[in-house]
């Protein structure tokens, strides 16, 4: 059993375990049938979960042999997934769970490379899916076409074009529910020691934006190999900082209407935790609260407690808002699906 007993929240708030037959759980998406779809990356697999807010939840494989499958979407019918060089396709899927077909390629125009080359990917309010293409590194300057930028494409993967660049892993993003602006979470370097830089949240407010990498961290941390080459005033600042090493993947605007109204239009972020830091950081889920002007006002720790003694048993990477309202946490490391709910 997970001790999820462990886990601190705000006052009034609950945890409980949706599922923990999910190994190596990532990207989340849900249809507008209730079917939860989840990414993984090792496995290569691809999982649905039917009923999942029933209590009796039923976990089936719908994709196997696909390379770091993190990435789901769901359109019209059919599940999306990402598979490093490919996007892919599965059509009728929820009529299909027990006898899932195999997986259409709708484009292969994707970099091969496995170093940040899971993606996480989503379709946007233009219809557009985008896919992130991460550095291929930990610092390099590769083509700004090809890595570490931000693509979209049309559905059926033609139009396919560069909409944010200087972006060195975002592995979460979401629009904002009012402006319809991309926000997204961007993965700091390594090797600059355990306090910088920061990971970041962006947001784009025209197509072609430059976020800094490689050539600048955070806003305003130069970086030591390329800083020289391009000012950190050439590029787009982040809106909020998140801290060094906290690796913040998946976030949300919660959108829903179960937590307490104050909640509404903040985002959760999913902080994945440290892996090179002396003292271990992240492993919880975070929250940003945003003004009516989609400032950020403050940041906070919204759940806690998959890292106790220094130790972690679990990893946050997605974070989803279900139909009912309640907040949906994947963890790779537990292999399992957790609920967040209100519950005074």
């Amino acid at each position: 059993m997970l001790p999820l007993e462990q886990i601190q929240l705000p006052p009034g708030f609950r945890i409980e375990l949706l599922s923990a037959g999910v190994p190596e759980a990532r990207g989340m998406t849900m249809s507008p049938g209730g079917t939860l779809f989840v990414g993984t990356r090792g496995q290569g697999k691809v999982y649905a979960i039917s009923n999942p807010l029933s209590g009796s939840p039923k976990v089936r494989t719908v994709a196997t042999g696909l390379t770091m499958p993190v990435g789901v979407a769901f359109r019209d019918g059919a599940l999306y997934a990402s598979s490093t060089s490919r996007i892919v396709r599965l059509d009728d899927i929820e009529a299909r769970l027990d006898n899932p077909p195999q997986p259409v390629v709708v484009s292969d125009r994707f970099p091969t490379e496995t170093h940040h080359g899971w993606k996480f990917i989503a379709f946007g309010p233009d219809g557009y899916l985008y896919v992130p293409v991460g550095a291929p590194c930990n610092i390099c300057a590769p083509d700004e076409n090809r890595y570490a930028n931000i693509m979209r494409m049309k559905p059926d993967g033609t139009d396919l074009q560069v909409v944010a660049r200087g972006v060195r892993n975002s592995v979460g993003f979401d629009w904002h529910p009012a402006t319809h602006q991309l926000w997204f979470t961007d993965n700091g370097r390594d090797n600059m020691g355990d306090d910088i830089p920061d990971d970041e949240l962006n947001r784009l407010t025209r197509a072609g934006q430059h976020f800094g990498y490689p050539y600048c961290h955070a806003g305003d941390v130069p970086d030591p190999e390329f800083g020289k080459r391009r000012p950190c005033s050439e590029f787009e600042p982040p809106v909020a900082k998140l801290g060094a090493h906290v690796a913040a993947l998946g976030m949300r605007f919660y959108t829903g209407k179960q937590f307490p109204a104050a909640y509404r239009n903040s985002i959760f972020i999913a902080e994945h935790g440290s892996w090179n830091r002396t003292v271990p950081i992240g492993y919880r889920v975070a929250r940003v609260v945003l003004n009516d002007r989609g400032q950020v006002v403050r940041q906070e720790i919204f759940a806690q407690g998959w890292l106790r003694d220094g130790k972690p048993w679990g990893r946050p990477v997605d974070v989803l808002v279900a139909p009912d309202g309640s907040l949906l946490v994947s963890d790779d490391m537990a292999g399992a699906i957790y609920r967040i709910r209100y519950a005074p």
